[in-house]
């Protein structure tokens, strides 16, 4: 295995985006281009990348704007910018053909997790869901179903805070997102224990400063916007006939409203694509299903999915 930092520019004009990709030894036979989460960095999946590669993937991902090494300086942790949502889509569709120009015949897959499993449902359904051809197959995972009027509500809080300002925080729309998280987590060992059980992973994710840092307005306001565009069922109606996707996710992971949201978004798919939607939800599993105590049964569930779709 081989991995590799590289680097290019955002369509932002301003930023430079990071990226890394894990080359399989030999030949791959596929690929799949990760979309990481909200306040983390790509290189958090590198675990489950080396595992990929051990089975013929070459894997791919980026820093969005706002994370990880994809900033001008420390301040814009947090900051999308102006066009913040239609950027990273922009960023992450970049990647795609850079990638896809260097390998034109092999099959694409994708996995977006939490705010990035938004980012990937929002992607596929980009131009007329024309973004979505090509791709052999698609993992939501962590993901969710917000009331429309959460999204509106969480949109107008983070303009009435001001959604221009660099470095600026919001502790209200913090504590509106997640104030409930660790509410069926009985005696909580500290804020973030609703990632994972995994004591050691929490403890590391509470330690590293870009999983520290706070969303700005800015950040917010655009990806309330994309979830939106990611909960539009006009959209959905023209991904294309028998695209295979799995909604997976720990059943007791509150993004998903500990199960009921990812149901609900299988339910909206299933109900309104003509794609091929499955679900998978781990017992007692919580929001990092790739970093759980049953991290290998989920490593292993993946990528059978993944080679499912390359069977078809």
């Amino acid at each position: 295995m081989v991995k590799k930092d590289f680097y290019y520019p955002s369509v932002d004009g301003k930023t430079t985006i990071h990226a890394i990709r894990w080359e399989p030894e030999g030949e791959p036979k596929a690929i799949l281009q990760i979309i990481h989460g909200m306040v983390e960095f790509i290189d958090r999946y590198d675990d489950f990348a080396k595992f990929l590669t051990e089975h013929g993937y070459l894997v791919v991902g980026e820093d969005h704007l706002g994370h990880g090494a994809s900033v001008q300086s420390d301040e814009y942790h947090g900051y999308f910018g102006d066009d913040g949502n239609a950027w990273v889509i922009a960023d992450i569709h970049q990647l795609r053909l850079m990638i896809h120009e260097e390998y034109p015949d092999l099959p694409y897959l994708m996995l977006g997790h939490s705010m990035g499993s938004f980012l990937v449902r929002q992607y596929i359904t980009e131009k007329d869901a024309r973004y979505a051809e090509g791709l052999s197959g698609v993992i939501v995972m962590g993901t969710g179903w917000q009331p429309k009027a959460v999204l509106a509500a969480g949109k107008a809080v983070a303009k009435l805070h001001g959604t221009k300002k660099v470095g600026k925080t919001a502790k209200m729309i913090d504590t509106m997102s997640f104030g409930s998280y660790l509410k069926k987590i009985d005696n909580p060992r500290t804020i973030s224990d609703w990632l994972t059980k995994d004591e050691k992973i929490v403890d590391w994710y509470i330690a590293e400063p870009w999983c520290s840092f706070r969303f700005s307005p800015n950040a917010y306001y655009h990806m309330f916007s994309g979830m939106q565009k990611a909960h539009d069922v006009r959209r959905m109606k023209k991904l294309p006939e028998g695209l295979p996707i799995l909604f997976t996710s720990g059943a007791e992971d509150p993004v998903g409203a500990w199960g009921e949201g990812v149901r609900k978004a299988y339910m909206v798919y299933s109900e309104n694509t003509p794609c091929e939607v499955s679900i998978k939800l781990y017992d007692d599993d919580r929001h990092e299903i790739l970093n759980e105590t049953d991290r290998d049964v989920v490593y292993k569930d993946m990528l059978d999915f993944l080679d499912y779709c390359l069977e078809k």
